[in-house]
């Protein structure tokens, strides 16, 4: 790092990336920062600075030792940080400590027999809520929030003529369960219900949503929050507002010709009859068949598959419905959770591929809702909308959302 560099960096003060520590503190305060930036984004610790931004020198002899060994005594899983020390006048030396987001989540705090798990908010570290640990726990692939029960519910909640279907004629499974009993153990086999120790087994999220009767009746989160306005901005009185509810997966039967018609929609179909006439209008000429034709606002496809994609890798740990809000400049769809892991909306854009709930994924593979390769963003949704509407979509990754703006065609 160049001294210029951290002189602004000094002068800027702490944020959610940066924190300023004399090098007398303790091994525990040193590590407690470390680990918050290790289960955030990342970050620097400047030693040799006050709070304020007074530089006051490092003082403690062989302080790089001194600080690998509060890495390796303090933190677990084990993290390398990258040290250096800058030379400034006065014979003034400031050490900066830098951490990478760690891969290995959550990361902890050792200390007088205790494990502690801290977070980045703000310019403060503190103790991650339970909420917030569990989130790290799935981030670092140690939990999946998906097989997490659901309290209230028992086998009567699941659609079993869909179940039947899928098994049947999805999975080809040679033995239909007959009893509850053997149901129940198909079912927990398939991570859908799980057994719970001397009570009856329950619904797993992945259960619930895939193929649940009323999902949003037991599981808040679940389902689609839709809500449409004339402008370009939310207004107090919206043109639609409504809760959707229902399982994930579509009821089919076989057609003569081999292939297979919906006979009971899924979420995915009843959310796109509900908003399709707000992202389409009737066109006011005629076709040759003498019937008025629909022009689209957005690539149908393109909608799909932004749905699917925030449907199936949301984070269940977030008490909060995915969003579409449509707009008369754009349609938003909003899925609850930061990207997982090291994901990043480049590496997204990319192709590359990190299912946060590998079940639903599956399960919705099985159906074809999506595709082998997994790839609908750079597949479908970029392209589609770059021919079908000459300009592309917005992608905005926060650690509460991931959110997809999709601008609206200026001409039809």
């Amino acid at each position: 790092m160049l001294k210029a560099e951290l002189l602004e960096i000094i002068k800027n003060g702490e944020n959610s990336g940066v924190e300023f520590k004399r090098d007398d503190l303790r091994p525990e305060q040193l590590a407690k920062e470390i680990v918050a930036f290790a289960n955030f984004e990342g970050g620097k610790v400047l030693l040799g600075v006050e709070d304020d931004g007074t530089i006051t020198s490092i003082q403690r002899p062989d302080l790089e030792s001194w600080v690998m060994n509060v890495f390796t005594d303090h933190i677990h899983p084990i993290i390398m940080p990258y040290y250096e020390e800058i030379a400034l006048e006065n014979n003034q030396r400031i050490a900066v400590i830098t951490v990478l987001q760690g891969t290995s989540k959550p990361y902890v705090l050792r200390h007088h027999g205790r494990e502690e798990i801290y977070i980045r908010i703000g310019s403060t570290s503190r103790l991650a809520t339970r909420e917030q640990q569990a989130r790290l726990f799935a981030s670092g692939g140690l939990l999946h929030p998906e097989l997490l029960p659901v309290s209230g519910t028992h086998f009567e909640n699941m659609d079993i003529a869909r179940l039947k279907d899928y098994l049947a004629n999805l999975v080809g499974d040679p033995e239909m369960p007959v009893s509850q009993n053997e149901w129940e153990i198909r079912l927990q086999g398939l991570g859908f219900m799980e057994q719970r120790e001397d009570s009856p087994a329950v619904c797993t999220i992945a259960g619930l949503v895939l193929f649940g009767r009323a999902p949003r009746r037991y599981l808040r989160q679940a389902g689609i929050r839709w809500m449409a306005f004339s402008g370009n901005d939310k207004e107090y009185q919206a043109l639609d507002d409504t809760f959707l509810d229902g399982p994930l997966v579509a009821l089919c039967e076989g057609k003569a010709n081999g292939g297979r018609q919906i006979i009971e929609p899924g979420l995915i179909e009843r959310t796109l009859d509900r908003i399709n006439p707000f992202i389409s209008t009737e066109s006011n000429s005629i076709d040759e068949t003498m019937r008025r034709y629909r022009v689209w606002h957005y690539p149908l496809e393109v909608i799909r598959e932004a749905l699917l994609n925030a449907l199936v890798h949301r984070d269940w740990t977030r008490a909060l419905e995915v969003e579409i809000i449509n707009y008369a400049d754009r349609l938003e769809i909003i899925s609850p959770g930061a990207l997982q892991n090291s994901m990043t909306i480049d590496k997204m854009l990319a192709g590359q591929r990190s299912p946060r709930n590998p079940i639903i994924v599956e399960v919705m593979r099985d159906y074809s809702y999506i595709d082998a390769r997994g790839m609908g963003v750079r597949r479908k949704i970029v392209p589609l909308m770059r021919e079908q509407v000459g300009r592309e979509p917005i992608f905005a990754a926060t650690s509460d959302y991931l959110q997809i703006t999709l601008p609206r065609a200026t001409k039809s």
